[in-house]
């Protein structure tokens, strides 16, 4: 039987992304966005509940993150969901719940420059991690820009 494991989320940056290189220069960034709904309870009273997302890119969509997005900045990400689980220092088993997403779309908000864009990974660009169709700096305030995601291993149990 199929199965599905896809997210699409519209939310606000907590915080700056984290950017780490790991070796051979794949890069990763981290960070959590909120997303919030309103709603009314049983008194009435109006009532807002905030969710928070950890998010997880890689490659391209990365190198992005790092140079575009700040805290506050409105983001839509589609991804899938991933669960890990460690232990702890006293030996307790943890889990984390990530998105890592593979489709992003800047949607301004809180930002100097107020530049939105749509990057996306693919597993058939180069993987020297170039963009398609231009650099960085053009490609932020254009709607499509496509990145690779070779690093991540394909899912698909055929």
């Amino acid at each position: 039987m199929a199965s599905v494991n896809k997210v699409i989320l519209v939310g606000n940056l907590g915080k700056d992304p984290e950017i780490r290189h790991l070796e051979g220069g794949v890069a990763v960034a981290r960070f959590p966005i909120a997303t919030s709904e309103t709603f009314k309870d049983k008194n009435g009273a109006k009532q807002e509940r905030t969710e928070w997302h950890n998010i997880v890119l890689w490659r391209g969509l990365a190198e992005v993150a790092e140079k575009y997005l700040r805290k506050g900045q409105s983001v839509y990400i589609e991804g899938k969901i991933r669960t890990n689980n460690y232990q702890d220092k006293e030996g307790v088993q943890r889990y984390s719940t990530e998105i890592v997403a593979d489709n992003m779309t800047m949607l301004g908000g809180r930002s100097e420059n107020g530049g939105s864009g749509n990057f996306q990974e693919q597993s058939t660009a180069a993987s020297s991690g170039s963009f398609g169709g231009g650099s960085a700096a053009s490609s932020a305030g254009s709607n499509a820009s496509s990145f690779q995601n070779s690093d991540e291993p394909d899912d698909l149990p055929f």
